[in-house]
This record gives C-alpha cells, sequence and structure tokens, in this order.
C-alpha cells in the first residue's frame, strides 16, 4: 500500500513541474524585433541606426524563422551582438516564447568566447553597487 501511495505522490510531483521551462543551448543570430516580424534582416553594416531604431533585440533562428525575447539581458547587450551568430544558454518557456538567459557566447572563429552572463553581470553589480538587482539565489 505504501509503495501505491509513494508512486501516486511522485506522479503528481512530476505532473506539477511546469513543462514549458525546460534547459537550452540555442545557436542563432541576434536580430531586431521589428526587422524579424517584419521577414527581414537587419542591415549588414547598418548596425548603427538598426541598433538605435529598435527597442527590442530578439534571438533569431533563421533557418528555422523562429525567435526567441531574452527579457532578462539589458538591450544594450544584444546591440554589441546586432547580425551576429551567439550562442545562448538557459531556460526555455515556450508560454512566452522567451528564454532566461544564463549565458551568452559569440563565435570568435571556431571558437566559442563567453561575452556575457548573470554571475559576471552580478560580480559587476557587487563590485560598482555593492549589490546586484539580479541576484539569483543557489
Amino acid at each position: 500500500m505504501k509503495k501505491k501511495w509513494l508512486l501516486v505522490v511522485i506522479l503528481i510531483g512530476a505532473l506539477l513541474i511546469p513543462t514549458s521551462l525546460l534547459a537550452a543551448e540555442m545557436i542563432g543570430s541576434i536580430q531586431g524585433f521589428n526587422c524579424v516580424t517584419q521577414g527581414k534582416v537587419c542591415p549588414v553594416g547598418k548596425e548603427d541606426p538598426v541598433a538605435a531604431a529598435e527597442k527590442v533585440f530578439v534571438l533569431y533562428m533563421g533557418k528555422e524563422g523562429k525567435y526567441y525575447f531574452l527579457p532578462n539581458v539589458d538591450r544594450t547587450v544584444l546591440a554589441r551582438r546586432l547580425n551576429t551568430t551567439v550562442k545562448i544558454n538557459g531556460t526555455m518557456d515556450d508560454k512566452y516564447n522567451a528564454i532566461r538567459v544564463d549565458e551568452i557566447y559569440a563565435k570568435e572563429g571556431n571558437k566559442w568566447r563567453k561575452t556575457w552572463s548573470v554571475d559576471l553581470q552580478d560580480e559587476i553589480y557587487s563590485d560598482i553597487l555593492g549589490s546586484s538587482p539580479y541576484k539569483r539565489g543557489k
């Protein structure tokens, strides 16, 4: 009888875990939201004017035509990566078409170089302000 109840509790617990939240490692390019929704690639060589005009940047999966919002990364960080191939590690939320980013890597030659992470940002906030508004509990 105890085994039966244990199995029921485990099954109920598994059902309560949000299935829309999944660990993700995605490779794509950073593009302006307006460009993507208009079916265009942001003009290469005109990144500064595009960055000034765009308010939201997304991870664009060119071949698939999908895009993901990156809500916890400041637009200035994403603007620096406009039109470049990046690898994003984080937690995907299909419900909101978004990824909560843990790390961003930029491709340099044949290697990936970490350019941003929550931990690096927390470290800078702590150094400058004494604490981070983005600090995650560990």
